[in-house]
Parts: C-alpha cells; sequence; structure tokens
C-alpha cells in the first residue's frame, strides 16, 4: 500500500478520534473556550466551501452570502415560523442555501478567475445592503436569535452551551468525513482536473462547468450550515454575517490552513480564533495589524498553509 493511500485511509478514524476527544472534553475545559472553539468549527466548515472551490482553481470573495443565509434562515425560522428544534433549524438554513446557489450557480460557473472573485463578492454586497436597509429585519443591528431545542430537550445555563458545542462538533465531523470522501473519490479529482486543464476534461466527455456548478451548489450549503451553527451559538445575526471583510475572514483562514487535506480548515479556524481573540485583549487597536503580520509571515514562510507542515513530516516519514 502505498503512503498517500495509507493516510488515506487512517484520515477517517482519525478524524472520529478527534471528535470523541473533543466531545469529550466538554465537560472539562471553560466555557470561553467551549465557545471559541464552536465558533471556530462553525467557520471552518463556510472554509471548507471556500477550500472545495480553490481546489477547482476558483476563489470565492463572497462565501459571506451562504454563511449569511444560513443564519438568517434560522433566525427567521425561529421567529416566524416558531420553530424550535437545532436540527430543522439548521435544515431549513441549509436548504435556504442550496436553493440560492441553485438559482446563482449557473450564471457564476461561466466565469474564471477574477471575474468569478467580483461576481460573488458582488452577490454578497447585495445581500448585505438589502439587509441593512430593511427595518424589518432589525436593520445594522439585525435580531436575536431565542435558544434552541434538541429533539424536544431544552436545556439552560452551562448546558445549553455544552449542547451546542456538542452538536456542532458532531455536525463538523461528518461534513469533514463526508468531504474526506468526496475529495478523493473520482469527481474530486475531476474537480482538481478542471483546475489544471478544462480542456483535457472535455475531451473525457465531462462538463467542466457542471463540475464548477456541483461544487458552488455543495460549497453553498454546507456555508450555510456554518452561518445556522453561529446563529444558533452566538444567538444574533445581523448585516455584518455578510460584509466582504467577513468573506475575507474565510478567505484568509483558507490560506492560513491550507488546501492538502479536510482537517486543514479546522486548524486553520482554531489558530485563527486564538490569535484575534488575544489579539484583540492585548492590543484591541492594533489586532488588524497582528493578522496582517501573521498573513505575511504565512505567504514567507508557508505558502501552503499550516498543513503542509502535516505534509512534510509525512515525506520524512517515507523517507
Amino acid at each position: 500500500m502505498s503512503i498517500r493511500k495509507k493516510f488515506s485511509v487512517q484520515t477517517e478514524p482519525a478524524l472520529l478520534l478527534a471528535a470523541a476527544l473533543l466531545a469529550a472534553g466538554a465537560w472539562v475545559i471553560p466555557a470561553w473556550m467551549s465557545f471559541l472553539l464552536t465558533l471556530a468549527f462553525a467557520k471552518a466548515l463556510v472554509v471548507l466551501g471556500v477550500v472545495i472551490q480553490m481546489r477547482a482553481g476558483l476563489v470565492s470573495f463572497g462565501q459571506a452570502l451562504f454563511f449569511c443565509i444560513g443564519g438568517y434562515g434560522v433566525g427567521l425560522a425561529a421567529q416566524y415560523l416558531g420553530i424550535g428544534d437545532a436540527f430543522a433549524l439548521l435544515a431549513i438554513g441549509s436548504i435556504a442555501g442550496v436553493l440560492l446557489a441553485l438559482a446563482c450557480g449557473w450564471l457564476l460557473t461561466r466565469y474564471r478567475e477574477i471575474f468569478y472573485a467580483m461576481l460573488t463578492l458582488a452577490l454578497s454586497m447585495i445581500l448585505y445592503g438589502v439587509l441593512v436597509k430593511s427595518s424589518a429585519l432589525g436593520s445594522t443591528d439585525g435580531f436575536n436569535v431565542a435558544p434552541p431545542s434538541f429533539l424536544g430537550w431544552v436545556p439552560e445555563g452551562d448546558a445549553r452551551k455544552r449542547a451546542m458545542y456538542l452538536l456542532t462538533v458532531f455536525v463538523a465531523a461528518l461534513v469533514a468525513i463526508g468531504f474526506h470522501r468526496f475529495m478523493v473519490s473520482s469527481l474530486g479529482r475531476v474537480t482538481e482536473a478542471v483546475r489544471e486543464n478544462e480542456i483535457r476534461v472535455e475531451y473525457l466527455g465531462l462538463s467542466p462547468q457542471s463540475v464548477l456548478f456541483f461544487n458552488y451548489v455543495v460549497a453553498a450549503g454546507v456555508s450555510a450550515l456554518g452561518g445556522g451553527l453561529t446563529a444558533l451559538a452566538s444567538g444574533h445575526i445581523d448585516p455584518d454575517m455578510a460584509i466582504w471583510t467577513t468573506s475575507g475572514e474565510f478567505v484568509f483562514i483558507a490560506i492560513l490552513g491550507g488546501t492538502g487535506h479536510v482537517a486543514a480548515p479546522f486548524i486553520g479556524a482554531i489558530v485563527f480564533a486564538v490569535i484575534r481573540t488575544f489579539a484583540i485583549q492585548e492590543a484591541p487597536h492594533l489586532w488588524q495589524m497582528t493578522l496582517g503580520i501573521v498573513l505575511l509571515a504565512l505567504i514567507l514562510f508557508l505558502p501552503k498553509g499550516l498543513w503542509s507542515l502535516v505534509t512534510r513530516s509525512k515525506r520524512e516519514v517515507a523517507a
């Protein structure tokens, strides 16, 4: 068995083990850390959507569009439809993101490079402008999301935060395993082939646009799921979920973690959350500069992201 295949086979047990350890830590780690990890894992799901497009040669500067759709889908369903179950709310938010992607995907996937990036950004900013001008949705302030129930169970206090953390870990593990299987599948390999040479993919009888469209819809669904988890965990949604700086944050995390493995976005999201939290605490007026310095150092010394450190160690083991 080749080294590459060996590590691929070991990925799913490793993901399950990591999820089990994180879940077990729910009764040990402090509340602030569980909340930080909950938001980090939720955003990592959005970053997975960015990564799957980057592997196809496209960079989305508007992934916050679906992050926001998922959050507002959860908030509106809870407030106006009276739905309180977390699983139902997350399903509604994800479906809303997928439906929007089905409407926009065929147009966007006709474009490449900077044109694709700018069009995704434009759609995100259109949503931001609509939400800011909508007084019924709270305008710039947004509105609060009621605490959810979990299959009829309504926890209170620390138990509610712990339940939200465990739900996020569970969902993140399932999505990570699903994305790993997609990346090593024939369709995942075709995605990389589209990035390298679309004409050769067409010679194989496949449609590059159909492959990119599928990637776009999947990325939208998982990004909306991340937005829904964020809304439930924080208990609030606002138009800033769709602003361009939020999309830039997802691209930053994708670069920070790398695109070489399904676990890279989660590592990048955790590192990003820790750096930003302590940067805001220690230098509240300079935290943006701190993140900029980190990104600059990363580009200089680890251009393929933090996961390249793991790849390097694999090569040493193989040698």
